[in-house]
C-alpha cells in the first residue's frame, strides 16, 4: 500500500503556513487550525446556547445545557462543594477532548486527539493543576499523599516510591489512553473503507456496512474518552483538595 494510501496518512500534520523562527519550525498546521476550531465551536455553542435563557429551552439551549449539567454533575459527585471552583476549567478539557474527536469524524477533518503530543500536554497540565491545587490547599503537607496513614516506617521507603511513581504515571496513562483509542478506531475506519472500494460495488457492500456500524461505535467511542478524561481530571483534583 503506498504511502498517500496508507490508513496511517491521515495522522499526518501538514503545515498551512509554513514558518521558520530561529532554526525552530512554528508552522500553522492542521492540527493548530482544528484546535482553534474546536474553541470556536464550543464558545459559539455556549454564547447562542446561553444567549436567551427561554423557559422553554430552543435547540441550542437544549444542547448548552446537556453539556452543561452533564459535566457539572460529574465534577459535584466527585467534588462536592468544590465543584464550583473547578468546573470552568473541567468543563473546557472535556469540550476541548470531546470537539477533538467529534472533529475527527468530518471528512477531510484531522483528529488533534490522536496525538500524543496533544493528549500528552493536556495530561500534563491536568496533572500540574491537581499538584498545585493540593499545595494551595495543604502547603508541605499534601505530600503526606505519598505516605498512607499506618504504615510501618520499615517498608515505607518503598511505598512512597511506589506512590510517587504512581502519580507520576497519571500523566503517561492518561494520555496514552485517549490517543491509543483514537489512532485505532480511526484507522479502522480508513482500512474498511479501503476494502470496499477495492472489493467493488457487490462485494464492497460488507465492508462497507461494517463500516457504518463502526462510524457509530466511534461516535459513541468519542464521548466516552472525553468523559473519562474529563472524570479523571475531578478525580486527581479531588486527591489534591482532599488528599485521598
Amino acid at each position: 500500500m503506498s504511502k498517500g494510501h496508507s490508513p496511517l496518512e491521515q495522522f499526518a500534520i501538514k503545515p498551512i503556513f509554513p514558518l521558520q523562527a530561529g532554526g525552530f519550525d512554528i508552522s500553522f498546521t492542521q492540527s493548530a487550525l482544528f484546535m482553534i476550531l474546536a474553541v470556536v465551536a464550543t464558545a459559539a455553542l455556549m454564547t447562542l446556547g446561553g444567549k436567551r435563557r427561554a423557559m422553554v429551552p430552543g435547540r441550542w439551549q437544549n444542547v448548552a445545557e446537556m453539556f452543561y449539567e452533564f459535566v457539572y454533575g460529574m465534577a459535584g459527585d466527585a467534588l462536592g462543594r468544590e465543584a464550583r471552583k473547578f468546573f470552568p476549567f473541567i468543563f473546557s478539557v472535556f469540550m476541548i477532548v470531546l470537539m477533538g474527536n467529534l472533529f475527527g469524524m468530518l471528512p477531510y477533518a484531522f483528529t488533534y486527539t490522536s496525538h500524543i503530543v496533544v493528549t500528552g500536554a493536556l495530561a500534563l497540565m491536568v496533572i500540574t493543576v491537581a499538584t498545585a491545587v493540593g499545595i494551595a490547599y495543604h502547603g508541605l503537607h499534601f505530600f503526606s499523599l505519598f505516605l498512607p496513614k499506618g504504615l510501618p516506617w520499615m517498608i515505607a521507603p518503598l511505598v512512597i516510591l511506589i506512590e510517587v511513581i504512581s502519580y507520576l504515571s497519571r500523566p503517561l496513562s492518561l494520555s496514552v489512553r485517549l490517543f491509543a483509542n483514537m489512532v485505532a478506531g480511526h484507522t479502522m475506519l480508513k482500512v474498511f473503507a479501503g476494502f470496499s472500494v477495492m472489493m467493488g460495488a457487490v462485494f464492497g457492500m460488507l465492508p462497507l456496512v461494517l463500516n457504518m456500524a463502526l462510524i457509530g461505535l466511534e461516535l459513541m467511542i468519542a464521548f466516552i474518552q472525553a468523559y473519562v478524561f474529563a472524570i479523571l481530571t475531578c478525580l486527581y483534583l479531588k486527591d489534591g483538595v482532599e488528599l485521598h
